[in-house]
């Protein structure tokens, strides 16, 4: 076993571009190592990681959950992993159902679902199958950098448009405007919606928490472009951390709104399994002088705990701290008339395009 790289007296590793500053080994994996800072390279530039991207091979592509604090009961999730490299992506633990670690690996080892097109068609072909409204984000985002060349997405966004099939999206990066071709008459339809997820207007905040996601401005301008395409849009300030980001609530929900956004939404920051230490580390190395602050305040709306569960809490969270964040919001959100109430998407367009050699209807 390698020494642990975080003890007092050991600094976390610094990696350029990067949210977390660790790499722990995986809590399924038997052999535990993690990197060690002997102190002897405290003045050498910060290191630099490879992404690396490799097919995943799948026999489905739409995940079904029936959380009930969850919008939605069918997703699908393009990409395994994310570079972005937001350090409080609730989606890092998954990574160890793979071997990897919840921290650097998540956001430099990359799978991706090349067939996601040919498998979606196939399961939305069966005939059997029931439409109900699918949800493209919900773990990884889908429009990650990698995605400009792999074109996944994409395929998965064509498919749905041939069988009019209404979806959802999520996303913090402006390359979802790449397919407004798409999303804009699908929208129009009463068969898409999107969200942008928008954490802070601060450029040096949003850098430190999300490295490799689009600029606040570019996400505001990606709201501003799916609006006059015609695509209802949400702004999602998620996560909402005490006394590092919820400050910049309300001015985030104005912009927003200056820019059409139709409704908003808020999630409370969460912290499961590995990502409490993953956060914590983060915050001692970017943000000493409020870290105690930050974790007592998070650790106040979840009960004492850094993290709770609970359905119907774990979005956000619960106590005074909890009360107050939850009310700003609600202010907010009427105050910037983002508090309309949006019709349901349209089943009842969906149909399987013929294929090839089919046979008519005679009526």
């Amino acid at each position: 076993m390698v020494a642990p790289a975080n003890l007092p007296g050991h600094p976390p590793l610094s990696v350029r571009g990067r949210g977390a500053k660790s790499n722990r080994t995986g809590r399924f994996e038997s052999n535990v190592s993690e990197a060690f800072d002997d102190g002897w390279g405290e003045e050498e530039e910060p290191a630099q990681m490879a992404t690396t991207v490799q097919p995943m091979k799948s026999r489905t592509i739409i995940a079904r959950n029936d959380s009930p604090d969850i919008g939605f009961e069918s997703s699908i999730n393009p990409y395994r992993g994310c570079s972005h490299g937001c350090i409080y992506c609730y989606a890092r633990p998954a990574h160890t159902y793979l071997g990897h670690s919840a921290g650097l690996d998540f956001e430099t080892k990359i799978y991706f679902k090349p067939e996601a097109g040919r498998l979606l068609e196939r399961e939305l072909s069966k005939p059997k199958y029931v439409p109900k409204v699918i949800h493209i984000g919900g773990d990884t985002d889908p429009y990650q950098p990698d995605e400009r060349r792999l074109r996944v997405t994409r395929t998965v966004l064509e498919t749905l448009a041939r069988f009019r099939h209404p979806f959802t999206i999520i996303t913090k990066s402006n390359l979802i405007t790449r397919d407004l071709d798409i999303l804009g008459p699908m929208g129009q339809a009463g068969l898409a919606r999107a969200a942008v997820s928008i954490t802070s207007l601060d450029h040096r905040l949003s850098r430190s928490m999300e490295p490799r996601a689009s600029t606040p401005k570019r996400r505001i301008d990606a709201v501003r472009q799916l609006v006059a395409a015609g695509v209802p849009t949400t702004v999602m300030f998620a996560p909402s951390i005490p006394s590092l980001n919820d400050h910049e609530m309300e001015g985030v929900l104005e912009a927003a709104a200056a820019a059409g956004a139709t409704t908003a939404g808020y999630v409370a920051v969460r912290l499961p399994l590995e990502i409490k230490d993953l956060f914590e580390e983060w915050l001692a190395a970017e943000h000493p002088d409020r870290a105690r602050r930050v974790m007592s305040l998070v650790r106040q709306m979840r009960g004492g705990a850094a993290y709770s569960s609970e359905w119907g809490k774990r979005m956000t969270g619960e106590g005074p701290v909890a009360q107050v964040m939850s009310q700003r919001f609600q202010l907010a959100r009427a105050r910037f008339g983002l508090d309309n109430k949006l019709p349901a998407l349209d089943l009842t367009q969906f149909a399987v395009p013929a294929k090839a050699g089919d046979q008519l209807s005679l009526f």
